[in-house]
């Protein structure tokens, strides 16, 4: 018995000795897959995932800024899309010919004040050379000369006052100009617009508030030829 059991554990050592050095023996060893596989598939997936990607940012940027969408179209009380157009305020005082008569009669006013004015100047101005002689050459008393000198400053202050007055006279005919060819062009278009119906008729004049304008908004060309016409006929 105490054989057996001495033996035993030396049996099973061998067993596990046997077991552990075959060499010789093909070992059967499972292939392993790759964990990526890329195939053509694969290639079209990530093209379509990178597609969604760009979209789903895109769509979420334009919903999380929409203060930086511009109205393209602006709508009337009745809900129409508004009709705006522009007429060239510098085109007008050019070429409409009511305006070349108003100004042609102020500066004929202005004209006719100012020869009025330099001619009296002018007079005024040799009396005071003469004067000035007459000091110089002891020609005349002292109390004499005082009487002119007191005329000659009455005379330069009266020229003010005129110079002042004629220019007031030619700045009111100017404002007065300007309110007939406001009162000529808004009366017309009034009546222009009844075939259009225009919700804006606006000016727009370089250095004035309109910074940039759509040029086919302009209808200048159509205004100034039916003003002319308009007043060709008042004319006869």
């Amino acid at each position: 018995m105490q054989d057996e059991n001495v033996n035993a554990p030396e049996t099973t050592q061998e067993k596990e000795n046997v077991i552990l050095h075959q060499p010789d023996q093909p070992i059967s060893v499972e292939e392993k897959k790759p964990f990526f596989h890329f195939d053509l598939n694969t290639l079209l997936g990530l093209i379509l995932l990178a597609g969604l990607v760009v979209l789903y940012v895109l769509f979420f940027q334009s919903r999380q800024k929409p203060e930086t969408i511009l109205p393209l179209n602006m709508e009337n009380s009745s809900g129409k899309p508004l009709s705006v157009v522009f007429v060239n305020i510098d085109s007008l005082n050019f070429n409409y010919e009511y305006v070349k008569v108003l100004r042609g009669e102020l500066e004929r006013t202005g004209r006719k004040l100012q020869t009025e004015v330099l001619s009296e100047q002018s007079a005024l101005e040799k009396e005071a050379a003469t004067f000035q002689n007459q000091i110089s050459a002891n020609a005349i008393s002292e109390d004499k000369a005082k009487i002119i000198y007191e005329g000659l400053m009455q005379k330069q202050q009266a020229l003010m006052q005129k110079k002042d007055q004629y220019t007031q006279m030619v700045a009111e005919q100017e404002m007065n100009m300007n309110l007939k060819l406001i009162d000529s062009v808004t009366t017309f278009l009034k009546r222009f617009n009844r075939n259009y119906g225009f919700d804006y008729i606006m000016g727009f004049k370089t250095g004035g508030e309109i910074l940039v304008s759509n040029d086919s908004l302009d209808i200048t060309r159509q205004v100034l030829d039916a003003l002319n016409k308009e007043y060709a006929g008042r004319k006869k």
